[in-house]
């Protein structure tokens, strides 16, 4: 969402590091440059003004002029307001004393509430909560057996006594109080046994009266702990003014941004927080339940300069990977006493495709924002070919490529719909992996069957290398296994295959 504002900026940080020093002239292009960035990724142009005012309050003071590295001190500058805009810290949800939590979902129609209670119930899920969500929107269409849906998809349960619209007309008779129904889940709730309620209410197309009201006596029936305003983070400008009226009207506590992974300039992401003076708390980033987490205004800051995201890589690596299998994995790759094969190899591009698209990872990582038209290119179905060939394969093939002979690799390549050569180059490309994944075992400190590999190597008369810098700590997390590219997936040329090296920082507590 965020790539033609991430262009921009870096054009601009590049002009800014090739100067040794920088004049008032230069900090007054940058923060014009900027402007004009912010601006055309649609930001309001409230937010735009404070911005480029505290930009250049702080460019033009000592911390800038008596740096050692100006531009670097700019880009940090901003960096550190991009985050201040953004609400500045990650807020979490307020729990009631006394269960249950009321969280009430607002926002207008089409904004993704409805899914969005989904999302929100299985994340409480996972967080040990037992959420109950409640179908509180009467009037859209079908709206409460899409709830009903979707909670099932989630895991968690729905408390939904009224049938709502199903007849499709706008003002549907009978189709229940969602007032009452909004209170009748509290009753619900205590009795059994939910610690959190999530009120999913009616929104409309646009502003209006009835709306309000309806959404106001809600809140004044349940008493929210948290009302979340649920906002469409492609609607640019728009997105202000629904969130200005919100607040006006019931009132918020928090913002929810869905459709995060659009296409659009992203200006309701730098506007809503700074002219609402309410923290965005939640984004939603896909169509996948799953797809939804605590938004995090450093990351945020963080992967539009293009620097990255890797602590947010490193959470879905741990949500995706099972510890044990992990390990289990980690040993029978790097120990000893077996070695990576086909079977292996096959599991854990199971469980990287399970994070997401591999051009999504790929720009979670450090520098890759110099390389958005070469991730742009790579195709998540060569996955699938790879795994069409090794499933393809009998299970003696998996363990032993080297019984490989032509005749087989012709069987292979007819079952799986590819062809000789590419089998070829899996069985080339996997062989190289497994001769890498080999050398690691000896130059790993804490990896699994490192002491083992080393002593080998030292009968052997050979020397290892130590893997890492003088003083590095030597349990430095590492990329899991799994990490590791397929090999045989097809990278764009300038990209490396090799992730398997990257040492991450260790996750804050």
């Amino acid at each position: 969402m965020f790539e033609t504002l991430s262009d921009r900026l870096e054009s601009v940080f590049t002009s800014l590091r090739g100067k040794g020093r920088l004049s008032e002239a230069d900090i007054d292009a940058t923060a014009r440059e900027i402007r004009i960035a912010l601006l055309e990724a649609d930001v309001a142009l409230p937010a735009v003004k404070a911005f480029i005012a505290a930009v250049k309050d702080r460019a033009h003071g000592a911390e800038v002029s008596k740096a050692l590295n100006p531009a670097q001190q700019v880009i940090k500058i901003v960096n550190e307001e991009l985050i201040a805009i953004l609400g500045g810290e990650t807020r979490t949800l307020s729990l009631a004393k006394n269960p249950p939590t009321v969280i009430m979902l607002a926002g207008l129609q089409g904004a993704g509430k409805t899914t969005l209670a989904g999302k929100l119930g299985k994340w409480l899920k996972g967080q040990r909560h037992a959420p109950l969500l409640v179908a509180a929107d009467l009037q859209r269409p079908n709206a409460v057996q899409q709830l009903q849906v979707v909670a099932g998809q989630a895991g968690v349960d729905v408390f939904a006594p009224e049938p709502g619209n199903t007849t499709g007309q706008a003002d549907a008779a009978g189709a229940g109080d969602p007032v009452a129904v909004a209170k009748a889940s509290i009753e619900h709730a205590l009795r059994v046994g939910h610690d959190i309620v999530v009120v999913d209410t009616a929104g409309r197309l646009g502003i209006d009266a009835d709306m309000m009201a309806q959404a106001v006596a809600i809140r004044d029936a349940v008493q929210p702990d948290e009302v979340l305003f649920v906002v469409d983070a492609m609607i640019g400008q728009d997105a202000v003014n629904t969130a200005e009226a919100f607040r006006d009207g019931v009132g918020f506590t928090g913002v929810v941004l869905t459709k995060l992974d659009g296409d659009a300039r992203g200006g309701a992401a730098l506007s809503v927080a700074n002219v609402t003076g309410r923290p965005i708390m939640f984004a939603s980033t896909g169509e996948k339940l799953d797809d939804f987490d605590l938004f995090h205004p450093e990351r945020m800051a963080s992967r539009i300069l293009g620097m990255g995201d890797v602590l947010t890589l490193i959470e879905q690596a741990e949500r995706t990977f099972d510890a044990d299998e992990t390990a289990r994995m980690a040993e029978r790759v790097l120990g000893s006493d077996g070695e990576l094969t086909l079977e292996d190899f096959l599991e854990q591009m199971m469980m990287v495709k399970r994070m997401g698209p591999i051009g999504n990872l790929l720009g979670m990582l450090p520098g890759m924002g110099q390389m958005k038209d070469a991730i742009n290119q790579i195709d998540d179905r060569d996955l699938d070919r790879i795994a069409a060939i090794i499933r393809s394969m009998t299970p003696a093939e998996r363990r032993d490529p080297k019984i490989l002979n032509g005749s087989r690799r012709l069987r292979i390549a007819r079952g799986s719909g590819t062809t000789v050569t590419e089998v070829n180059q899996l069985v080339d490309r996997f062989g190289e992996a497994r001769k890498m994944m080999k050398q690691m075992a000896g130059g790993m400190p804490g990896m699994p069957g490192a002491r083992r590999a080393a002593k080998k190597n030292a009968k052997k008369g050979k020397k290892v290398k130590s893997g890492g810098r003088a003083g590095a700590r030597p349990n430095a997390p590492a990329l899991p296994p799994g990490m590791g590219l397929p090999p045989g997936f097809k990278l764009p040329p300038g990209l490396s295959p090799d992730l398997s090296n990257l040492k991450l920082p260790p996750q804050s507590d």
